[in-house]
Formats: C-alpha cells, sequence, structure tokens
C-alpha cells in the first residue's frame, strides 16, 4: 500500500457574487465584465485537503470543470499548495446542471483513480452560484464512495484500516461519524483558515502546466449525459427581487414585557396588512 493519502478536492470558479447583476429585459444573469473567484465554500475543503497531507503525506489534486478561463482558479489553487490540477473543459459540458457536472466530474476522478486509487474526495457543502448542495453527493452516487456531509473536522484517518473519523455538524449538536475508506467529504464553512501561499508555491503555480481533459480524454464515452442534452434541470428565467419601499418600524416599550413588545408588533403587522390574523398568532394567545 502506498504511503500516504491520494486526495482529489473538487473546485469551481464562479462569478464573484458581490457584483452580480441581473439584466432588466432577459431577466438572465449578467457574466460579462464580472470577476470571478473560487467558490468560497470550496476553499475549506481545499485547507483541509492540505492540512491532512502535511499531517499523513501523500498529494492533492485540484480538479475543476469548465471553460479555459477556470485555470485561473486552478493555479490560485496550485498557489496555496495543491501538487496537481486538472482542467476539464470541452464544448458538450456547457449548459452542465448537476446531474451532468456530477457526471463529468465522476468520469475525471475515476480516470485519476485508475493512475493511483483515491483516498478522499473533497467538495465545498455547496456553491454560491447554484446553492444546490448537490454535486458533492451526486459524485459519491455515481462512483459509490461512503459520503460525509457537512463536516466541521476530521480528527483522524487510519489509511491502514481504511477508516477516516469526522466530525458532521448536524441540527442540535455534532455527529462522530467514522466510515471507510474511499470517502468523499464535503467540508462546512468556517472550519479552518485558508493558508498563505508560500512564494516557492505561487511561482511554481505560475509556471505549472495544467492538465487540460476533454470529454474523451477523461473516458466519457455518451456525450448525451453532458452538458445541456444530459441535463434535466431547466430555468425558466433569473430575476432579482424588487426593492421595498418601506422603512422598518420602530416599536417603543423599553420597560415594556416581551409579551408586551411581541402584542404592539403582531398588532402593526395586522395593521399593515388585514389579511395576516389568519396566519399569525393573535396579541390575547401571546399576553
Amino acid at each position: 500500500m502506498s504511503q500516504g493519502l491520494t486526495m482529489v478536492v473538487c473546485i469551481k470558479q464562479v462569478p464573484d457574487s458581490a457584483q452580480i447583476r441581473v439584466h432588466p429585459v432577459t431577466n438572465t444573469i449578467m457574466r460579462q465584465g464580472v470577476p470571478t473567484i473560487i467558490n468560497p465554500y470550496d476553499l475549506f475543503a481545499l485547507e483541509q485537503a492540505l492540512a491532512l497531507r502535511d499531517q499523513l503525506g501523500g498529494t492533492v489534486t485540484v480538479l475543476t470543470m469548465g471553460p479555459q478561463m477556470a485555470e485561473t482558479s486552478l493555479r490560485k489553487a496550485m498557489g496555496h499548495g495543491a501538487d496537481r490540477a486538472i482542467l476539464l473543459t470541452d464544448r458538450f459540458f456547457a449548459g452542465s446542471d448537476t446531474l451532468a457536472t456530477s457526471f463529468a466530474l465522476s468520469a475525471a476522478i475515476g480516470k485519476i483513480n485508475a493512475e493511483t486509487p483515491v483516498d478522499v474526495v473533497f467538495t465545498g457543502k455547496q456553491t454560491i452560484d447554484g446553492d444546490t448542495a448537490q454535486v458533492g453527493p451526486g459524485i459519491a452516487r455515481r462512483m459509490g464512495l461512503n459520503q460525509l456531509t457537512y463536516v466541521s473536522a476530521i480528527p483522524a484517518i487510519d489509511k491502514a484500516a481504511g477508516e477516516i473519523t469526522a466530525h458532521r455538524r448536524a441540527e442540535g449538536g455534532v455527529q462522530v461519524l467514522k466510515t471507510k475508506l474511499p470517502c468523499l467529504v464535503t467540508m462546512l464553512e468556517g472550519t479552518n483558515e485558508l493558508r498563505r501561499g508560500s512564494l516557492p508555491d505561487v511561482l511554481r503555480a505560475e509556471r505549472a502546466e495544467i492538465t487540460t481533459w476533454n470529454a474523451k480524454d477523461a473516458g466519457i464515452e455518451d456525450v448525451t449525459k453532458c452538458g445541456l442534452k444530459g441535463s434535466p434541470t431547466k430555468v425558466s428565467k433569473v430575476f432579482a427581487p424588487k426593492p421595498r419601499s418601506e422603512r422598518a418600524a420602530m416599536i417603543e416599550g423599553a420597560d415594556a414585557t416581551p409579551a408586551a413588545i411581541a402584542a404592539a408588533a403582531v398588532e402593526t403587522l395586522v395593521a399593515a396588512d388585514p389579511a395576516l390574523p389568519g396566519v399569525i398568532t393573535r396579541p390575547s394567545a401571546l399576553a
């Protein structure tokens, strides 16, 4: 058995959500001129993989699917310490939803696995553009991997025994789970802080040759499962919510009891919208 862990981190280049605009006529997202970044949730996955490599040895490969410009995000990931970067790009991938995306990424990870058995696949819990949290579990399902979602920490990995222990954030507490390798892990936000890239890593990233695979290179034979043809999700339109003109109402009552303040808030809401009494509890029930 080889020493160290073989890890793949799936990242996505996304438009900076702080600068996204919606076209007023077509109701589609205007991507032109909008800067792109690595999906913030994926950075927690990258740091976790790098930390495990520092602790146990091994390699970290970053993988993304997208246009040629996504190479920029891969170089940034290498600048933080990733060992290898692979760009999955092909016109057949255009318009992929989460189903088609997980299909293509699974094929690429399968090819990596054929070269060197992969121990852990990491993803962020979701992306900021789609917000579905479906791609990670989709990869796990397609590849038959055990999946650990919303992971906040990985206190132990025993490669000799083929086991991983993870802390999973759940409603009301933390679950401590143990499962077999290989597995897929989706990392929760706020679990670590991405390291600053060292000068040697940054220089290496700038000079590195990014491995580029098309559908054929990734071993995909049925391209009808990729892109729009392989995407059952159809988006009719994207729109921005209309700005609200009304201001927040201030309810005075510093010395009032919580029940009295709640009653006053309900009365204010009912006065503004008479249809609300059938939806919210009346003040008499709050007293």
